[in-house]
């Protein structure tokens, strides 16, 4: 059995040849998911030395992410007016019944519509709250009408329309994460 040493730096931080990875996000984690949100197109030597750390633990930690589920994808933020799609509208959606077969039947129906693009199970008055991208208001009116009213279960639907977006795409956040302590092996002998 061969056993890795590791030394503590001058500064009392372990050095970056650490145990396997816990269940727990350490600091080199959160400061990876902090930097990938800013600029996910970062090249891995880049990632390392923005997190102190040499490539190769680097990039073993990013795949760990990823298999985690911790990271669960990596795409392009798109100015939804350059490609034409000035309309943002929220979206209420009341049931007409909220049994479980009935609100899955839902459910797929609303995933397989491109205009929407997030759907969420909210509390108080309705059942669903969409996000609905498309070009003009002509354009949301076929579509609440051809579409959304039409879904399985729609009993009816309320709009209210973005007039400015204040903040977009934003990072998740991650300051109530708290970071452990990378374990580090201790030499024996």
């Amino acid at each position: 059995m061969v056993q890795r040493l590791n030394k503590a730096l001058p500064s009392g931080e372990p050095s970056e040849r650490e145990e396997p990875h816990g269940a727990g996000l350490d600091r080199f984690d959160i400061a990876i998911l902090r930097e990938l949100q800013l600029d996910a197109r970062l090249s891995n030597t880049e990632l390392a030395t923005r997190i102190g750390l040499s490539a190769a633990p680097t990039w073993r930690r990013v795949k760990w992410l990823e298999q985690q589920g911790y990271i669960t994808g990596y795409r392009a933020e798109i100015d939804r007016r350059k490609i034409g799609l000035g309309v943002l509208a929220f979206v209420r959606v009341d049931a007409d019944r909220n049994t479980g077969t009935a609100t899955r039947a839902l459910e797929d129906a609303i995933g397989k519509l491109p205009e929407v693009i997030s759907c969420h199970y909210i509390s108080g008055a309705g059942t669903f709250e969409l996000q609905v991208m498309v070009t003009d208001l002509d354009a949301f009116s076929r579509f609440s009408i051809e579409t959304l009213l039409n879904l399985p279960n729609v009993k009816d639907i309320h709009t209210s329309f973005s007039l400015g977006e204040v903040k977009a795409g934003a990072a998740v956040p991650l300051g109530h994460l708290q970071a452990a302590r990378p374990r580090v092996l201790k030499a024996t002998g």
